[in-house]
């Protein structure tokens, strides 16, 4: 049974810890620092296996180099010593019954990867829950097709994105269709986990085709003016 943990960071970062029930090394997706990967390890004196990258932006990757001085593990992904990886690829992590697949999703990044199988999917800065990523490498038609590849999965895939951004995504979503009673019902209960300092994910895509606007463009214009906008909230 794979476990999924999350490390905060920097000021809204989440490094994901992969666990596998029956293992005591453990994987980790986005380390943009390194001190909580660290202390954590040593906390529960598990070893890592291997380290998962999305994109090649800092608070992503810069706990990488600090943590290979302790652990001198496979690094999959954009970034320093990271492997390059192909659209659709199958990665096996070390000493664990897990496998996850490789989706190119450019926009966001033009390298920009998600990790995925049947139940879980990390998106990084591409989807996020009740919004997606800034294009600043890409353009609007990368980013929705990106999305499109997405929102394809398994409705109950759980969606584990790179920030804590919910609770402004949803206002955002909120503002553009006020009488969405499913978004307003998400904001007031994503508010009262944060207000607990619980984190709002992680998130299914069912959870996000009734409320990410993102998901529901229909078409590309429609999706390039709330991305638009969006900027500007």
């Amino acid at each position: 049974m794979l476990e999924i943990l999350p490390l905060t960071a920097l000021r809204d970062n989440y490094i994901w810890v992969l666990k596998d029930s029956g293992s005591n090394r453990v994987a980790i997706v986005d380390p943009g620092e390194a001190k909580p990967v660290l202390e954590y390890l040593q906390a529960k004196q598990l070893e890592l296996s291997c380290i998962l990258v999305t994109h090649h932006h800092w608070d992503h990757t810069d706990g990488i180099p600090e943590i290979l001085q302790q652990s001198n593990v496979p690094v999959y992904g954009p970034g320093p010593n990271g492997q390059q990886l192909r659209d659709n690829q199958q990665i096996t992590l070390p000493d664990q019954k897990v496998s996850l697949k490789v989706m190119h999703i450019p926009g966001h990044t033009l390298d920009h990867v998600a990790f995925y199988n049947d139940e879980v999917l990390f998106s990084g800065d591409t989807l996020f829950a009740a919004g997606c990523g800034r294009i600043f490498e890409g353009t609007h038609a990368q980013m929705y097709n990106s999305l499109k590849k997405l929102k394809s999965l398994p409705k109950n895939t759980k969606v584990y994105c790179g920030h804590e951004y919910t609770v402004n995504n949803l206002k955002f979503a909120h503002r553009v269709a006020p009488d969405n009673q499913a978004i307003i019902d998400r904001l007031v209960h994503t508010e009262i986990l944060i207000k607990k300092k619980q984190p709002s994910l992680p998130s299914t895509l069912q959870a996000e085709m009734a409320t990410n606007l993102f998901l529901t463009a229909s078409t590309l214009e429609a999706f390039s003016n709330l991305r638009d906008a969006k900027d500007r909230f």
